[in-house]
């Protein structure tokens, strides 16, 4: 399922993956390179296999872990409330 930040929800990409801030909160969490690659796939509106699959052409890794690690980061970012 493609991901979506909320509106209180800003972005910036840096040299070391990407910032985001939570307006309401006013907490930064910032995404490391691996999250990074998870996150443009999902918002360019690709499917959690496509950035596992993103991950394994990356940074040489098994899919299995590369898709586990693609729905725990999804998952946390919705739970914070980042993300739907």
């Amino acid at each position: 399922m493609p991901l979506r930040f909320g509106d209180n929800v800003s972005t910036a990409e840096t040299d070391y993956g990407t910032v985001l801030l939570d307006e309401r909160a006013g907490e930064y969490w910032e995404l490391n390179p691996t999250a990074t690659l998870v996150v443009r796939t999902l918002l360019a509106g690709g499917e959690e296999s496509e950035a596992a699959a993103a991950l394994v052409r990356e940074f040489d890794i098994d899919q299995a872990q590369a898709l586990q690690d693609v729905e725990t980061l999804v998952g946390e970012l919705r739970r914070s409330g980042l993300a739907s």
